[in-house]
């Protein structure tokens, strides 16, 4: 498969953050301390993430074709530190190295595939992206039933790290560094505006994947007064969208112009999570945020695609780092935004507007990004 390098290394960060998130709260009380702290503490692991996709082409021409494997094993180390944490310093530590290394793995992943679709003609982000959904589902899964077990954050990490370990050797990267001097002297003459335009695209995106991620619970329980089995079915469902709408888009969409498929993702994106802000009973919400999620999921994958199809091979990896990190600044943006609105006009009003912002990815920013797209190609 054209791809199976970066197919192992979208595996592999699933199944290590699958692994974190499903003891988040273990882990938490591990360390003792308060949500706010622990917010904190995340947004440190945040942090490293967006230091590092900025930095992963750096990272690439340092040590080249073992990149993504010394991002692997970084993220592998500091989920290992997280599991032994005690004390908040040390698991600040850990997740700003787990989420760093993960960080450059996610950029020189999505730059492979990149690469992959340039060689092949065939659309190839989907797949990669859904494959994350997938190994993420059943990772989760199966952490579950260990911690069922009994068995605690260590043992856990460490059969993570086995796991992983088994999937190391399909990730060593061809070496692309030996071109000519003037070939990698930097990104000058880079379409800045076109790749930050499509960063902007990956940004919304995701802000629809992080406001179903982290507040579909909340309002289940809270607005609808669900139980906590039902309040987990948001997050449960979001997976199983992003994972459909993912895979669906690459069997079902490979046929159909990129940016087509994208309007109407949006659309779906947009209009399930307006329903489920507005949904008077769980299960409309339930079928809300299944189709925010398949809708939402499939705009990044392609837009990075886009990104790296619109630039010259020598200008890919820096086009992606900068595309990836506009796009995973809705992690930070995503918490904000629903936080502040929800205190100001609740809860169901933030989800409408993370659907406002989809629904004008797809009427405006979008068809301004196809015009851009097509300038540069006739002029190419």
């Amino acid at each position: 498969m054209a791809s199976r390098r970066a197919l192992a290394g979208f595996v592999v960060i699933g199944i290590g953050w699958a692994s974190f998130s499903a003891q988040m709260p273990v882990i938490k009380a591990q360390v003792g301390v308060g949500d706010g702290f622990w917010g904190t503490l995340l947004l440190m692991g945040s942090t490293g993430a967006l230091m590092a996709m900025w930095l992963a082409p750096l990272v690439y021409r340092l040590v080249g074709a073992w990149a993504l494997l010394l991002g692997i094993v970084t993220m592998v180390v500091g989920f290992l530190l997280a599991g032994l944490s005690q004390g908040p310093v040390l698991v600040g530590l850990a997740l700003f190295l787990a989420a760093g290394g993960s960080g450059v793995a996610d950029v020189l992943a999505n730059a492979e595939v990149s690469e992959a679709e340039a060689e092949t003609g065939t659309s190839l982000m989907n797949l990669n992206h859904g494959m994350f959904s997938v190994a993420y589902a059943v990772a989760a899964v199966l952490v579950g039933i260990a911690r069922e077990a009994g068995i605690g954050p260590v043992g856990v990490f460490s059969g993570m790290a086995v796991a992983i370990g088994a999937l190391m050797f399909w990730m060593k990267l061809p070496d692309r560094r030996a071109l000519p001097e003037d070939e990698i002297a930097g990104a000058a003459g880079m379409p800045f505006l076109l790749v930050w335009v499509g960063g902007l695209v990956v940004l919304a995106a995701f802000l629809g994947e992080a406001a179903s991620e982290g507040w579909s619970a909340l309002h289940i329980e809270r607005t609808l007064s669900g139980g906590p089995a039902e309040g987990a079915m948001g997050p449960a469902l979001l997976a199983i969208g992003m994972a459909i709408g993912r895979l669906g888009a690459h069997v079902f969409g490979a046929g159909w112009p990129p940016l087509r498929v994208m309007v109407i993702a949006s659309c779906i994106g947009g209009f399930g999570l307006a329903l489920a802000g507005a949904a008077p009973s769980i299960p409309v919400a339930f079928v809300g945020f299944l189709l925010g999620g398949l809708g939402a999921s499939v705009v990044g994958p392609l837009a990075l695609g886009l990104v790296g199809q619109a630039v010259p091979p020598k200008y890919r990896l820096a086009a992606i780092s900068q595309a990836a990190a506009l796009g995973y600044a809705a992690f930070f943006l995503g918490p904000v935004i629903m936080g502040y609105v929800a205190e100001g006009f609740g809860l169901r009003v933030s989800f409408y507007v993370i659907a406002a912002i989809l629904f004008v990815v797809a009427a405006v920013l979008l068809p301004l990004w196809a015009r851009m797209l097509g300038a540069r190609r006739a002029a190419q």
